[in-house]
């Protein structure tokens, strides 16, 4: 058994997805939200006999690896690093193939900020602690974040790393420039990228620490010229716009709180967890992007922003606002009370800050203070000034319901009457976007048949699938032509070969089966094994058979439909051409046609 299978083996889907989102259970299966698209009916199943989910939403599915692949936006190395210490199983390397490039340059970052810790403990970093003890960080809190500092020296860290095996296998330059460690010279050599500055480790959902933000020693300020914070560059392991500070040591206190409180600096986040809010993270001094926003999506749906009160904060404040909504997240504004930021206001002790999570503004409600706020609102070019602000804001919220809320609001607080406002929104939306071309209302419904046509083709794939005593039922009633859609069509054949072969029909068969015949059609088998639990889960095989004779009449009706629709343009083409012999041959054969949907009905 490879290290894959005995993880898989030793995990329960249902648990390691529960991790994530609220599970039911229906039957012997599961269901829950799928937490790759908003929806508000769950289509998200999981069969813990298969060990398999798939969303009939979406149309994502598979294993507990792909889940975690596609939750964590991770590759399968990386899935079964994070599930190997669920599973107890370690991990063995047995050749330097085996240990990923990518698992290396983890190692090798997790290296250099021991590294940059033990340096802020020795004499080399007695200004960079004695900057921290100023900003009020207790040495618990120092090293639980594991903060650092880099030495002055031009190479220390290149030298520490290149005197360190991994593996047997010593660091190469490529990969401690990968990394993003060090800086290959213009003629030879390399040198530190990081140099006398206070190190914070930046670590990724899961806890590996994939980047470094680097502030300028104190000392220094006045006359450094690169700038006062400078971060790891883009690595194969860091991508700015996909990481949250701090949300390794947040997400299990925002699953609890049911809230995600982002701030904009990482020591404002250091602060705020020591101070005892434990659902804090930070996005680094930049706008919150649609990936970061995704990944809180993960842990909550409520999200409070509490950025700082400068201008620059406020702007990223306001782009971030743009991006949770889009997103359908419930969004509050942390008005701080003193000081420009939260590192400043628990300065002053965590009740300030503690309240002003409590009196949290709704996102609009805040945006309607902050533009009305200036304005004298007995003026009526400032009232439509501030409705039309407030349109921009009201249109980025997607529930119906919560917009016609604002609506209200706005025409009460800027004393319009509601129906003018609304009428006004309506015409405002039209003009910020051009009108699409519809289609033709018979290719609309030309679409929606055939929809309906491979639905059909589905449920009755997952009927078989579930129920193998009705396949010699099926074999007899259902020709392959009657099948719609052509991955459907593919995998019926398959099903019949496979029957004929084994005289039979088991999961694991015809998965191993489909496994030598064709890359493609697993995750479709996948899908009619859960598209059966979760709508014939409460069938016996009686039943089942009623409902697997609805939907082949339905099928062949379809099909003979078809048929009768192309011998009707061919006897036209007849008449026109004048190919009277044929006529009478395509009459007939129109007839019979006729006479078998009569003979379903």
């Amino acid at each position: 058994m490879g290290q894959a299978e005995e993880i898989k083996s030793k995990l329960d889907i249902v648990e390691v997805i529960r991790e994530y989102i609220p599970v039911k259970a229906v039957g012997a299966n599961f269901q829950a939200l799928c937490p790759f698209h908003n929806e508000k009916t769950p289509s998200f199943v999981i069969s813990p006999d298969k060990q398999i989910w798939h969303c009939f939403g979406c149309g994502r599915g598979g294993d507990v690896f792909s889940f975690i692949m596609e939750k964590e936006g991770l590759s399968f190395s990386e899935a079964l690093r994070l599930l190997a210490p669920k599973a107890g199983v370690v991990l063995k390397y047995e050749n330097k193939e085996e240990h990923s490039k990518r698992n290396r340059l983890l190692d090798v970052l997790e290296l250099a900020g021991k590294y940059y810790a033990h340096v802020l403990s020795t004499s080399s970093g007695e200004a960079a602690r004695r900057y921290l003890k100023e900003r009020r960080l207790k040495e618990e809190t120092i090293n639980t974040w594991q903060l650092g500092y880099s030495p002055e020296s031009w190479d220390g860290l290149y030298k520490f790393l290149k005197a360190r095996p991994l593996q047997g296998k010593k660091y190469s330059d490529e990969e401690i420039v990968a990394a993003g460690l060090v800086i290959k010279r213009d003629n030879s050599g390399f040198y530190d990228r990081f140099r006398d500055r206070i190190m914070f480790p930046i670590k990724d959902a899961n806890g590996n620490l994939i980047a470094f933000t680097a502030r300028i020693n104190p000392e220094k300020e006045a006359t450094e010229k690169v700038g006062k914070y400078i971060n790891s560059p883009q690595t194969s392991v860091y991508d700015k716009s996909r990481v949250l500070f701090a949300l390794d040591k947040a997400k299990e206190a925002i699953r609890k709180e049911n809230l995600a409180i982002v701030v904009e600096g990482q020591m404002d986040a250091i602060s705020c967890h020591q101070s005892g809010f434990q659902n804090v993270v930070a996005s680094s001094g930049t706008a919150l992007t649609t990936e970061q926003v995704s990944l809180l999506k993960r842990f909550s749906n409520n999200v409070a922003l509490a950025f700082d009160m400068d201008q620059a904060g406020q702007m990223a404040a306001d782009r971030g606002i743009k991006e949770v909504l889009a997103q359908e997240l419930n969004l509050k504004i942390i008005v701080l009370p003193n000081g420009k930021d939260p590192d400043e206001c628990l300065k002053n002790g965590p009740d300030d800050f503690r309240q002003a999570i409590i009196n949290a503004k709704p996102v609009l409600e805040y945006y309607f203070e902050k533009i009305s706020a200036p304005l004298d609102l007995s003026n009526l070019d400032n009232k439509v000034k501030v409705r039309s602000q407030m349109f921009n804001m009201i249109d980025l919220v997607k529930n119906q319901t919560e917009q016609g809320y604002w609506l209200k609001k706005v025409s009460e607080e800027l004393d319009f009457a509601e129906e003018d406002v609304r009428s006004e929104f309506k015409s405002w939306k039209g003009k910020q976007r051009p009108e699409f071309v519809k289609k033709e209302a018979g290719e609309e419904k030309k679409t929606e048949l055939r929809l309906r046509e491979d639905r059909l083709a589905e449920l009755a794939l997952s009927l078989v699938v579930k129920f193998p005593e009705l396949f010699s039922y099926t074999l007899a009633n259902l020709e392959p032509e009657h099948m719609s859609g052509e991955e459907n069509l593919r995998f019926y054949k398959h099903l019949i070969i496979y029957y004929n072969k084994t005289n039979g029909f088991s999961y694991d068969g015809f998965k191993s089966y489909l496994k030598e015949q064709t890359e493609d059609l697993e995750k479709l088998l996948d899908k009619l094994v859960l598209l059966g639990e979760k709508d014939f889960y409460d069938l016996d095989v009686d039943r089942a058979k009623i409902e697997l004779i609805k939907i082949v009449i339905e099928l062949k009706k379809f099909n003979f439909q078809k048929k009768i629709k192309n011998l009707e343009k061919e006897i036209t083409r007849a008449e026109k051409e004048g190919r009277v012999e044929e006529i009478e041959t395509l009459m007939q054969e129109l007839k019979n046609l006729m006479d078998e949907i009569k003979r379903l009905i």
